[in-house]
């Protein structure tokens, strides 16, 4: 067979086979290095194919968690932490809090950089392997709302259940009524000592009735968002309004 109709077999198997990383020699013997075995050229081969498909699966899983901005933990200034070690800070952003299921609620003022924080954490959970979802408070309430509404409700419990890590942010900016208040808490809860939740928020655990309307809802909230629970005291000065002023 010429070398030309064994490039177009090799493409055309390669293609039928789902093997992108084989169609992709457009030389194959040039791959040959003096010296290497076909086994070792096999193996090459095929570890090109898992690697190349283990950085689309990452990519899958990142574009899946709908992340607002993709930031990382090198991107972010541990040495502007007032009240917590950047040692760890640099143990959390490891995620082993997710294979223990435990939680992690970030407590701080505005512009103190939680969410870009949270958002580091979750992508480095992302390339570890973990299914990852970001959701702001006030439309994941909305979300859980309109699937009542639809009859959908279950579908997206579940959905939400089967995810290892759930960012949740923002949760101060509004007040939830009995319904999106107890349709939160479910869902919190279910995940319990099962998976991790992540949660921002502007707002002390004292302060959390301004948010939700039945009291009893919110001991009980509180007491399971924090047993197992990393809490992580972020007041400080705003890094937005640090970077304004000095821009001035």
């Amino acid at each position: 067979m010429q070398n030309s109709g064994i490039k177009e077999s090799l493409a055309f198997y390669a293609k039928q086979l789902k093997l992108p990383t084989f169609s992709n020699l457009t030389e194959p013997v040039s791959h040959f290095k003096a010296g290497q075995s076909l086994d070792e050229f096999i193996l090459e081969i095929m570890k090109r194919e898992y690697d190349s498909r283990q950085e689309k699966l990452r990519q899958r899983r990142i574009k899946r968690t709908h992340f607002p901005l993709l930031k990382t933990i090198e991107e972010f200034d541990l040495t502007k932490l007032q009240h917590v070690k950047p040692e760890y800070v640099k143990q959390l952003a490891n995620c082993d809090f997710i294979s223990r299921h435990e939680n992690l609620v970030m407590i701080g003022n505005p512009g103190t950089g939680k969410t870009h924080l949270m958002s580091a954490i979750g992508l480095k959970a992302c390339l570890l392997g973990y299914k990852v979802l970001f959701k702001n408070a006030t439309t994941l309430a909305s979300e859980l709302r309109e699937s009542r509404d639809n009859y959908q409700l279950r579908k997206i419990e579940k959905m939400l259940a089967g995810v290892d890590l759930l960012l949740i942010d923002e949760l101060s900016y509004a007040s939830f009524n009995q319904e999106e208040s107890e349709l939160l808490f479910k869902v919190i809860a279910e995940r319990s000592e099962r998976s991790s939740t992540i949660i921002t928020t502007n707002l002390a655990f004292s302060r959390w009735t301004e948010m939700f309307a039945n009291d009893t809802l919110v001991a009980a909230l509180v007491d399971r968002l924090t047993y197992h629970s990393n809490i992580l005291n972020m007041n400080g000065e705003s890094y937005r309004l640090q970077s304004s002023q000095q821009k001035c």
